[in-house]
């Protein structure tokens, strides 16, 4: 069944911070440039970071991270009215698909997009686990973003699973001279410092305290002389006080705060660093290969599946320490090696001429939408 113009297409989101919004917000562009009507329910201030009422009707959403049954309820209202009017209703998130799998009737088809793995805590994990069941138990497609993701959603019971599609923003090949000078002058560090770059939000699940140890690994002292390793931090978030009490101890750890110029960093970096303990499809990474960065990352959620053989695979094993002392083996082989550091950079170009790009995810999405669309036939301009 192909989706008709113009389909009446429902995104869900609740309060989420910067990948998520940002796969929506190129969702809701691409369906509504594709002549389809894009309602958008998230929360007001989701709606206006990524400005999502230029491409589509906001229909506001009070929804936190956590449950809360007044809230909730009334959430669940809203999507059972907005839902009603949809052809398709796509969920991003477990919070999400889980309100919309108790608002919407069995009828309506429903589509959830998986982001996060399980947090830390028994009792978060608990929750997570719950949401998970309902969302597999109602969804009529589960994607998710990452393979780890996939098997979990099988494993609580879900009919259908595939992976999504999440691409990075086309972006043009910086020159490598200019952006190596450039993110030296954003870190006040001499022309020739060489530099690890770390992009992303500063939260645990980006494993910071570890790059930080690998950066202990190569320097030992923590003071970088003329021929240490300086690492800078690209993005902000509820580690950035932390991170910035231990940076004004030391010489070699630069925090940038949030920048706009992130293809810029990465075209001028000696090797970009990933220590993340979980990544769904990281868009930054994509973004460091269509720069041809050198790239060095831990092999964790769906990294291997976007990088393919175009970086440095360590291990997510053992303790932190291990880690660190693995990531700063791996680094210091690219830095100590140029020969290699070419390598990647070829490898590089030809992984991100084969990533996908934002036309391939939303082509993606109403191939999912026409799919669950054959198994519920409606009335109206996307009906069979």
């Amino acid at each position: 069944m192909r989706l008709r113009r113009p389909a009446r297409v429902l995104l869900v989101t609740a309060l989420v911070a910067g990948g998520v919004g940002r796969h929506v917000q190129m969702l809701a562009a691409g369906l509504a440039a594709g002549g389809h009507r894009v309602v958008v329910a998230c929360p007001s201030e989701v709606a206006a970071r990524f400005d999502l009422g230029q491409h589509a009707q906001i229909v506001p959403l009070t929804v936190g991270a956590s449950a809360h049954p007044v809230r909730d309820a009334r959430a669940v209202r809203v999507l059972r009215a907005v839902g009603a009017t949809a052809d398709v209703v796509h969920a991003h998130g477990l919070r999400a698909g889980a309100l919309c799998s108790v608002a919407l009737r069995r009828s309506d088809p429903l589509v959830v997009t998986t982001h996060n793995a399980p947090p830390d805590g028994r009792a978060d994990r608990l929750v997570y686990t719950g949401m998970e069941r309902l969302v597999a138990a109602r969804s009529d497609l589960l994607l998710a973003v990452s393979p780890d993701l996939a098997v979990r959603a099988r494993t609580a019971g879900a009919a259908a699973v595939d992976l999504a599609v999440v691409p990075a923003p086309a972006a043009a090949r910086r020159n490598p001279a200019a952006a190596r000078q450039q993110l030296r002058a954003a870190a006040g560090l001499e022309p020739d410092a060489t530099v690890v770059l770390v992009v992303g939000r500063l939260a645990p699940q980006k494993g910071l305290a570890r790059a930080v140890a690998m950066l202990d690994h190569l320097n030992r002292s923590g003071s970088a002389g003329p021929a240490g390793v300086h690492l800078v931090v690209a993005g902000e978030g509820p580690e950035e006080e932390q991170l910035g009490t231990a940076a004004r101890g030391r010489a070699d750890l630069h925090l940038l705060g949030h920048r706009t110029d992130v293809p810029d960093l990465l075209a001028g970096a000696d090797v970009v660093l990933s220590a993340a303990r979980w990544e769904g499809q990281p868009v930054w990474l994509q973004e460091a290969l269509l720069q041809r960065a050198p790239v060095v990352a831990t092999d964790v959620g769906g990294t291997a599946l976007v990088v393919g053989g175009a970086a440095v695979l360590v291990p997510d094993q053992g303790g932190d320490d291990q880690v660190a002392a693995g990531l700063a083996d791996a680094v210091r082989g690219l830095l100590e090696h140029p020969a290699e550091r070419t390598i990647l950079r070829g490898r590089a170009a030809v992984r991100a001429a084969e990533l996908p790009t934002e036309a391939d995810a939303v082509a993606a999405a109403v191939a999912a939408y026409e799919r669950v669309l054959a198994d519920h036939p409606r009335p109206g301009p996307a009906g069979a």
